[in-house]
């Protein structure tokens, strides 16, 4: 009879790995990174415990989106006020609040609960190029 493996979250080896983000649309990194930080690229995944790595995404500002949804894809916000909607296209988001931009892309794609909000802390966002994370030594990783 084969028992099924089930990962324990002490028993959970993490890495590093970095993202370069530039010119490659917003929708593929996220999900890819998002797979990450789930784990499922490891044989020990476990859809219950957190077994994914730290995900580094750089250059997060020269990310593109395609079709026409710079100008037409709105970030909303809502208040619980009458009348206190906002809306942000996404031309103007991601001028000015583009790690913002990834991150939200990541999260919606993560387990909407508490697992994956625990998920969302190993992600780190940066504009440029420059990260402050190598005594961690990430790797490289290169998404298809």
């Amino acid at each position: 009879m084969v028992k099924t493996f089930m990962a324990k979250k002490e028993a959970v080896e993490r890495k590093w790995y970095v993202v370069d983000a530039a010119g490659k649309p917003l929708g593929r990194v996220a999900s890819q990174v998002a797979s990450i930080l789930r784990g499922k690229n490891k044989p020990t995944f476990t859809p219950h415990v957190d077994t994914g790595d730290y995900v580094i995404v750089i250059n997060c500002d020269k990310v593109v989106l395609t079709g026409k949804k710079l100008e037409q894809k709105m970030y909303v916000r809502r208040s619980p006020r009458p009348g206190h909607l906002k809306q942000t296209k996404y031309s103007k988001l991601m001028a000015e609040r583009s790690d913002f931009a990834m991150m939200k892309a990541v999260k919606g794609m993560l387990p909407h609960n508490s697992l994956g909000r625990q998920m969302l802390t190993k992600l780190r966002v940066y504009k440029g190029a420059e990260h402050k994370h190598e005594a961690q030594q990430p790797v490289a990783l290169v998404l298809e």
